[in-house]
C-alpha cells in the first residue's frame, strides 16, 4: 500500500491523513506528535516565472542591476526637486505642457 494513496490533492497542495502518518516509517523530521493536520504544498511556477529567475542570475543582468541606482536617483529627483510626482492634467499633450511649462514662464 502506498503512503500516497488516503490522501486528498486540491490544487497544489496534498493533505494527508495523520493517522496513516503516526505509522509511516519516514514520519521522522515530517509528523509532529499531537499534530491534527499534515500538508505538503508544491510552488508552482509559470514559465515566464522560471525563465525570469534564470535572467536574473545571468552576468548581463547583474552588471546592469549595479547600474539601476543612477537611474532611480535622477527619477528621484524628477519626481520630487522638480514637482513631477503628480501630473496636472491627463494626456500626453499635458504632459509635454506641464514639462516645458517652467522654461515657458
Amino acid at each position: 500500500m502506498s503512503v500516497f494513496s488516503n490522501c486528498t490533492f486540491i490544487d497544489n497542495s496534498n493533505y494527508f491523513d495523520v493517522e496513516i502518518c503516526k505509522r509511516c516509517p519516514l514520519k521522522e523530521g515530517c509528523y509532529k506528535e499531537g499534530a491534527k493536520s499534515k500538508t505538503y504544498s508544491v510552488t508552482i511556477k509559470s514559465d515566464e516565472h522560471v525563465e525570469q529567475m534564470t535572467f536574473q542570475e545571468t552576468k548581463y543582468f547583474k552588471e546592469k542591476s549595479k547600474e539601476r541606482y543612477k537611474i532611480e536617483a535622477k527619477n528621484s529627483e524628477l519626481k520630487h526637486g522638480h514637482g513631477y510626482d503628480v501630473a496636472t492634467s491627463s494626456g500626453l499633450i499635458s504632459m509635454q505642457l506641464q514639462l516645458r511649462w517652467p522654461y515657458l514662464l
